[in-house]
């Protein structure tokens, strides 16, 4: 190992003196480094702030809103019901279908305040999860009966496949109904002829894959990315008569990962779609904190 030159005194007291400086103007560096870093954390947690402020407004307005609107919607779907059953006289054919149109109106916006008020509910954290046991034949009937007065005169059949060796389901029956409602719904708006068939089936012997298939006109493959974002909607001439919020889609996903599962789609345009969700046949449940 080569030895260091011998340094003079002065050398020495310039050398110590100038490392002193050089140290000192990193201190001095690293100091204003951390209070720049420290002003950036302070920066950041002000607009985490306003942005947790400007979400609460935005969930608290969907809130209200929507609960503004249900009162007046409720009054026009019991009045219409009123004027269907002819209480107070009888209705022409033309009146029955002029009542009929504002039925339908008022059940379209219905469904649009619901959505907005399930969006508002999630994203202010309260929606929660009551797993129970249940029989899919019963959900099943249960569907059936609910849309049985739409389809019936149609000219699309909608058909429930009978689940077949599948055991019960430890799952919230109320947000899977939710999701099969919303694939149902969407099939038969779409789909002008042919049927709409309901089926669930086992996916890797521990998850149960529910599905809703129909012959209605098909999405492009670009579009699929983007059909479960909120307020997406797919461009077509049924669309155009047939508006909505563009939530439908994406509650359905955020209610399938509240129950631990997925959903997805496959579908042809002029070929049909099957929408579906995979969930666990058992949800896990956390234990309860005690007291």
């Amino acid at each position: 190992m080569a030895e260091s030159p011998n340094l003079t005194p002065d050398e020495q007291a310039s050398l110590i003196a100038q490392l002193q400086g050089e140290a000192t103007a990193l201190r001095n560096e690293l100091e204003e480094t951390n209070q720049g870093v420290l002003a950036l954390y302070a920066e950041l947690d002000e607009q985490a702030e306003q942005l947790r402020q400007a979400s609460d407004l935005k969930s608290r307005f969907l809130s209200y809103m929507s609960h503004e609107f249900r009162t007046p919607l409720g009054s026009i779907l019991s009045i219409t019901g009123l004027l269907t059953d002819e209480l107070d006289g009888p209705l022409s054919p033309e009146q029955h279908k002029q009542v009929a149109f504002v039925s339908g109106a008022a059940r379209e916006l219905s469904d649009m305040v619901d959505d907005l008020l399930d969006l508002a509910k999630i994203e202010a954290g309260r929606i929660s999860i009551s797993p129970a046991w249940f029989d899919m034949l019963d959900l099943f009937a249960a569907l059936r009966g609910m849309f049985r007065p739409i389809v019936d005169g149609s000219a699309v059949d909608l058909i429930f496949e009978e689940p077949v060796g599948l055991p019960r389901l430890f799952t919230d029956d109320k947000k899977l109904a939710q999701i099969l409602r919303k694939f149902i719904s969407n099939s038969l708006k779409f789909t002008t002829r042919g049927e709409v068939r309901v089926s669930a089936r086992l996916e890797n012997s521990d998850h149960v894959r529910f599905a809703v298939s129909d012959t209605g006109i098909g999405i492009a493959p670009e579009l699929h990315g983007a059909l479960f974002e909120d307020f997406s909607q797919v461009d077509s001439p049924l669309q155009k008569r047939l508006r909505g919020t563009g939530l439908g889609l994406s509650l359905c996903k955020r209610f399938a990962e509240l129950l631990g599962g997925e959903v997805g789609v496959q579908s042809t345009p002029g070929a049909g779609s099957t929408f579906f969700v995979i969930i666990p046949l058992a949800i896990a449940v956390e234990p309860a904190d005690e007291t």
